[in-house]
């Protein structure tokens, strides 16, 4: 009775590990699509594109975690972090959208002050530096604004994230 519970927890793991890898392909893609609007069609970004994109590359790690923390325990953890970062994106995709794209400056916000603690927009100035006011950065891509895509793929990894942990528990 052992074996077969066995064999069945070894795949889930090795679904987790499909789906982890989805997660890190979006999370790591959004931010590569984000770099080549800005670098090679000049979308600036504002404090709360570049603090998206860091809580993107933080899902993708805990994603890649996920996928060589092998187990119930790892997925659990991996997911359940990648989780509340996901959320945390939604909610500033969200603020970004319906807050801070209606106003003309975006300095001093919460965005520009974890960016600026963080250090990265000096260390990682082409992938972390704000160029823009949030009002500048409000562009539409295909008729819909890049903090509703972003919010959409944020949505995306938590469905995803929710799946991961529902068969990890």
């Amino acid at each position: 009775m052992t074996a077969p519970r066995s064999r069945l927890a070894r795949g889930g793991a090795a679904t987790n590990a499909r789906w982890f890898a989805l997660v890190a392909a979006l999370s790591f893609g959004v931010v590569v699509a984000a770099l080549v609007s800005q670098h090679a069609f000049a979308m600036e970004p504002c404090p709360w594109c570049v603090l998206q994109r860091l809580i993107f590359v933080a899902i993708g790690v805990f994603a890649v975690l996920g996928l060589v923390w092998r187990g119930p325990a790892g997925s659990r953890v991996a997911g359940t972090f990648a989780l509340l970062l996901a959320v945390a994106g939604m909610l500033a995709a969200a603020w970004q959208q319906f807050v801070a794209a209606k106003s003309a400056s975006c300095n001093l916000t919460i965005a520009d002050r974890v960016m600026t603690a963080s250090q990265l927009d000096r260390l990682l100035p082409d992938v972390f530096e704000a160029r823009a006011s949030c009002a500048d950065a409000a562009v539409n891509l295909l008729g819909v604004p890049y903090a509703m895509w972003s919010a959409l793929a944020f949505v995306l990894c938590a469905i995803v994230l929710i799946g991961i942990l529902r068969r990890s528990a």
